[in-house]
């Protein structure tokens, strides 16, 4: 079970974007991951006529490893780590460290 999943809240803890939160857009082999409005580079693209794509200067989101990002604890409202817990049915949840409330509802 990965500790972080897609659409989570989560904030940069090093790195040009230290402090900033975002949702993860998508996870790169389980050590990358793509976080909304987070890690902006510019590429310098070639167009491509035939498929319609103007050249120019294009603004995207460059992955950032799993290691530099917490997951958001809305209800403390800074970082937090996430943990595992077995259910008494079996059942394996996350939870918020600090407080061993679940993520997943």
């Amino acid at each position: 079970m990965n500790k972080l999943k897609q659409n989570d809240l989560v904030v940069v803890l090093a790195g040009k974007d230290k402090g900033k939160t975002g949702e993860i857009t998508r996870i790169l082999d389980n050590d990358r991951v793509f976080v909304s409005g987070v890690n902006m580079v510019k590429r310098h693209t070639k167009g491509n006529p035939q498929a319609g794509q103007p050249g120019g200067i294009i603004e995207k989101e460059a992955p950032l490893h799993i290691s530099n990002i917490a997951i958001f604890n809305r209800d403390a409202g800074k970082a937090d780590r996430v943990g595992i817990k077995t259910l008494e049915d079996g059942k394996r949840v996350r939870v918020y460290k600090s407080n061993d409330e679940q993520i997943d509802s």
